[in-house]
This record gives C-alpha cells, structure tokens and sequence, in this order.
C-alpha cells in the first residue's frame, strides 16, 4: 500500500502541474537506495523498540525532502505576509519541527486520522491540503480550506479533525476518534498531537486512563520543542521524561529531528495500535525556530545563538540533503531544481492568498448547523 506521504506528494505535483525533476544524470547513475544508522529510542514499558538500521529509497528521500522544504517555504512566506499585516490574528508557525509531520505521515495512511493542536499548517498539508489553501486561509479568503473562516488555527480537511486553539483540548477528542476506528473495526487509528506545554493539563491524564482501559488504537505524541510560551521545559515541569508520563502506556522518545528516526518509531507505534494492544506514546524531541506565536520573538528566553546552532547541527532538511547526497542519492542540480519549484508554488500560492476575494457576509452564518451543506473546499 502506498503510504499517505505519496499520496499526498502525488496530489500536489498533479494539482501544481509542477514537472518531474530531471538530472543531467540519469537515474541509472543514482544508489536507488541505502541503509542507514539511526538513533537508538528511548522505551519505557516495552521489551524492544523501533530498529536502528533502516533503508530508504531514493524516491522516498526525495519526497520527504520537496514536502520539508515545501513546509519550511510556506511558514517562512507566512512570516513574510504576518510581519506585512495581511495575515493577522494568532499564527502560529511550525518550521524546525517538519521532520516530525514527514515521519510520522510516512507510517501511517491517509484513512488514519490525525488531530493537532494550533501549530497545525504542516499537517494540514500533509494530510491533503494544498498551498494554495492553506495561504487563503491563513489571510481569510474565500478560497481558504474552511472558507476564510477558521484562520491559522482552525484548518480541516478529509480524516484532519484540524488545529485546535485550547491547550490540549484536541487530546481527549482523538481518543474518541480512536474510538470510533475501534467500533467500527476498520483497522484504523488515531495520531493524537499535543506539545510539550499541554502535557501537564489534566484532560490529557484523563484521556490516557480511558485509552488504556479500552484498548483505543491511539498514538499520543508530544511534539516537545523544549519551550512552551516563553517559558522552557525544565522550567515548567517536574519530569521532562515525557514518552513516561503514560505511566501504564507504553512509550518511546524518540529524535525529532531526523525524519527517518520519527518514521520508524511511528511505523512501530502503528503496528501496536493495529496489533490490538491499545494506545502508545511517543515523545518526538524537536525544536522550533520561531517563537511559540508571531507575537513573541522568540529570544527573551533563550538566545539566539542556541538557536542558530540547532539550525546549523540538527536541521531536518540539511539532515536529509546530506543523507542524499553523501550516498549518491541524489545531485545538487536535481535538490536544486526542487527548490526552485517549491518556491514558485509558494510565490504563486500567496499572489492567489493576497487577491483572492474575503468570504461575503452572507455567508457569515452558513456551516454552523448540521443540516447545512457539508464543507467542501474552494478550487
């Protein structure tokens, strides 16, 4: 079967017309594929954990590197259109964290469902939004992927139940999704995201209890980005041990940084969910390069050189590039030409997100019951 991050990479280069990259080498000149060392988990509550020597493709590299790259683009254009004031309200920008999205989609499939809290633009696209939809959204056109309506941090699309704005609310709604996957016996499952700064509220504790007794297919994962608002872990809780905090759920902690450590774990954590064995936690250590929102800069609390030296040891993408090139997986030329492309469909995605007409006001009302038409996104 083919996994959700094909899929979706499908879907854009056939939405975008974007062309094939081509090399002025042939493919036959390229290591289709090779093996690499990953970093060791930690676990607790369970025998044995991910494995630490992994293969990947050429083409599965290169898929991870153009939907990286194409969500670092968009939440550095989203910064760009913040700081001009055409996106206003809270916005809350996810770069540094992609190879946690890119892992994680790369394990699971797109009927699996997935719910976030507000740091959300990276999953909406993942999931099977597009640029273009998630920057109308972002400046509240009509074109937006909820209509111009939801904003930063309410985006939905098919089995995305969206970001959510209350702290570790989305956490006890993905348990019933899980559910609802259990009730209906249809082998899927239910990723569960919530930061670091939401793995103290007590809804989360309650949610681990009932997922637990019921044997939920749920994967709780905490994107721990060592800061929450403003404030870093070790200032905010007791334990930072947070692939521990299940207690009676098993758990692993994991690099967030490399997408092949995140796809692994993912892998593993998916197959205990679908093996029948209830929920599992994974702690995703990450960093984001941004402050929490665009109204905090970001360097109060911590100082920019620990931040430029995350970007210059552990980057997610540089990561990526490295691995590909090194093992002759890839040329410059070719990453290049990704690039070149990512950012035309950014460029063209905020010209569409700056022109596009504001939702009119009789449309204020529409979506809020039931018995109105279901929400089908503007092309």
């Amino acid at each position: 079967m083919l996994t959700s991050i094909t899929n979706v990479l499908r879907a854009c280069v056939q939405k975008n017309g974007a062309a094939v990259v081509m090399s002025a080498r042939t493919y036959a000149d390229f290591t289709s594929q090779a093996t690499f060392e990953i970093k060791k988990c930690d676990l607790h509550k369970l025998e044995e954990g991910p494995a630490t020597q992994v293969v990947m493709t050429r083409d599965e590299g290169l898929q991870y590197y153009r939907v990286m790259q194409t969500m670092r683009r968009m939440e550095l254009k989203a910064d760009q259109l913040y700081k001009q004031k055409i996106i206003r309200g809270f916005c809350h920008l996810y770069d540094g964290q992609e190879a946690c999205a890119v892992g994680i989609e790369a394990s699971i499939n797109l009927t699996d469902h997935l719910i976030t809290a507000y740091r959300a633009h990276g999953y909406t696209y993942t999931r099977g939004g597009t640029v273009k939809e998630i920057m109308a959204e972002l400046t509240g056109r009509r074109g937006g992927i909820a209509k111009g309506k939801g904003g930063s941090m309410h985006m939905y699309c098919k089995h995305f139940y969206g970001g959510n704005g209350i702290v570790g609310a989305q956490v006890p709604l993905g348990a019933g999704v899980a559910l609802a996957c259990k009730y209906q016996g249809n082998n899927e499952l239910c990723v569960c995201l919530y930061g670091d700064g939401a793995a103290n509220q007590g809804q989360i504790f309650e949610t681990y209890n009932m997922a637990a007794l019921w044997k939920l297919p749920v994967i709780f994962i905490c994107e721990n980005n060592r800061y929450g608002m403003g404030t870093s872990v070790e200032r905010a809780a007791a334990s930072t041990d947070y692939y521990k905090r299940g207690e009676f759920i098993p758990g692993l902690r994991v690099d967030g940084m490399d997408v092949l450590c995140v796809r692994e774990a993912a892998r593993f954590a998916a197959d205990h969910c679908r093996s029948g064995k209830g929920p599992i936690l994974m702690e995703l250590q990450t960093y984001r390069y941004h402050g929490h929102s665009m109204s905090d800069p970001g360097v109060s609390y911590r100082t920019r050189e620990e931040i430029q030296e995350v970007r210059s040891k552990s980057d997610p993408i540089s990561m990526l590039k490295d691995r590909l090139l090194s093992n002759n997986m890839a040329s410059v030329e070719e990453l290049k030409e990704i690039d070149v492309e990512v950012r035309k469909e950014i460029e063209d995605a905020a010209q569409y997100a700056t022109t596009d007409p504001e939702p009119p006001l009789e449309e204020l009302c529409n979506h809020i019951f039931s018995n109105n038409p279901p929400l089908e996104p503007a092309h």
